[in-house]
């Protein structure tokens, strides 16, 4: 079956003769009618001339038959570039139907977003690094943490109060082999104002004098926090005036271990300690009434279970049985409470145990170190008042609130100074038991000794 057009024939042998116009085209300026076309079945709108195709040469294969153009737009038919409004593409090498007029829309081809803003076309990028960019944050966060670690430490270091000079205090015991620590507690109202004393009940006297002493010594072999009670009595040694430099010579004196602090402060409080204990002192530790009860409220209370409610007028306590959390307020009046026991400082110094080991546990905890709106707010509360020895850093001071911490958990004892009876309405320690104590430390053995 002959698909093309009557008067067509490629195969003519007269190949020089032009025969009626089909399939080469005309010269004329308007185009052939339809009824030379017979095939066309309705009029087509008059379409702009068509320049002549050149005659084929001899030996030039036969031309392919006119096939139906595209309609395009009327810019692409106006383009130099076309022949009668069909753009041939290829001039410009570009595709039919994009958009952009030969370029693909987006990377996905007709229809899809370009690439990037003011750069269709573009191919996409490579698949994001997530390990390189992991890498990276994780850096920055490190560094990030170790920066604010160590502002915090100078920050902290440059609050600490280290007023007391243990090189004063003469002939000291040897060295053990545990580190040990004199935590005071001392009645100091420095920096309260009248509303504040009348609040916690702290009176108002002039100067500071001890209202809770006790040793903590961090062993391998297990930490052990011993209180001495105020009432204990103990000879004063002679010692160097921590102001005036001057020795002091032993005169025998005997009376109650807090009469030692009112006398020359906390070197001839260690000075008396070590005396009577025979246990060398490595650190010195001081908190006044309000630097504690800020600490307390820093940390939002302290949660403490009471085994019976008591009521003390002087210290302003009023506690009911059952477990409670106590502000700064309540804590300084559970710690300061003698006058409502049968065993008076006995059982103060228990208490004072039972609550120092409760705010330690709750302070040092992840929540707390790593938390910087809870430990800043906390170590502001606590180092203005906080006293130390000139060599006490605040690694050492990490080391004593951990070993309280790990005595609450159960890794260690607390106890009172065994007490053998009283003279004069003073304790007296049972000497043979303190010895045997202060040797267990000194070796880092298992303590064994119990107290009152």
């Amino acid at each position: 079956m002959n698909e093309w057009p009557a008067g067509w024939n490629g195969d003519r042998e007269d190949r020089g003769r032009r025969d009626d116009g089909y399939g080469r085209g005309s010269a004329q300026a308007q185009p052939e009618g339809a009824q030379r076309m017979r095939h066309v079945q309705r009029q087509q709108p008059p379409q702009p001339a068509q320049p002549p195709r050149p005659p084929r040469q001899p030996g030039q294969p036969p031309r392919s038959p006119r096939t139906a153009r595209p309609s395009v737009p009327p810019q692409q038919a106006q383009s130099p570039d076309t022949y009668g409004g069909y753009d041939s593409g290829y001039n410009t090498g570009q595709i039919y139907g994009s958009p952009s007029g030969g370029a693909p829309a987006g990377p996905g081809g007709p229809g899809q977003p370009p690439s990037g803003p003011g750069r269709p076309g573009r191919a996409p990028g490579p698949a994001p690094d997530w390990r390189r960019r992991i890498k990276i944050g994780s850096i920055v966060l490190v560094s990030a943490l170790l920066v604010t670690t160590v502002s915090t430490y100078f920050w902290a270091d440059s609050k600490v109060r280290r007023e007391v000079d243990l090189s004063k205090v003469i002939e000291r015991p040897k060295e053990g082999d545990c580190t040990t620590y004199l935590i005071v507690g001392s009645d100091s109202r420095e920096g309260m104002s009248d509303e504040e004393k009348k609040k916690l009940h702290t009176g108002s006297a002039e100067g500071k004098r001890t209202d809770s002493m006790m040793i903590l010594a961090k062993c391998s072999s297990g930490n052990t926090m011993i209180s001495l009670p105020r009432d204990s009595e103990v000879e004063i040694p002679s010692f160097v005036g921590s102001q005036s430099g001057k020795k002091f010579p032993a005169q025998g004196r005997r009376v109650k271990l807090n009469a030692a602090y009112a006398e020359d402060g906390p070197e001839l409080l260690v000075r008396t300690v070590e005396h009577n204990t025979g246990l060398r002192i490595d650190h010195y530790a001081e908190i006044g009434f309000a630097g504690f009860a800020n600490i307390v409220d820093a940390l939002g209370g302290v949660e403490l279970d009471i085994e019976q409610g008591f009521k003390d007028e002087k210290s302003g306590a009023d506690f009911k049985a059952g477990k409670q959390t106590l502000n700064g307020e309540q804590s300084l009046a559970f710690v300061r409470t003698r006058y409502a026991f049968a065993e008076s400082d006995l059982q103060r110094t228990k208490n004072q145990q039972k609550f120092l080991a409760a705010l330690a546990n709750q302070a040092a905890t992840p929540s707390t170190v790593l938390n910087p709106f809870e430990l800043y707010p906390l170590l502001g509360a606590g180092l203005d008042t906080l006293i130390v020895d000139k060599d006490m850093g605040l690694w050492d001071m990490g080391q004593m609130f951990f070993a309280m911490k790990g005595i609450n958990g159960g890794d260690g004892v607390s106890m009172n100074m065994p007490i053998s009876g009283q003279h004069a309405g003073n304790l007296v320690w049972d000497k043979a038991k303190v010895q045997q104590l202060v040797k267990q430390i000194q070796n880092d053995e298992k303590v064994t000794v119990r107290g009152n």
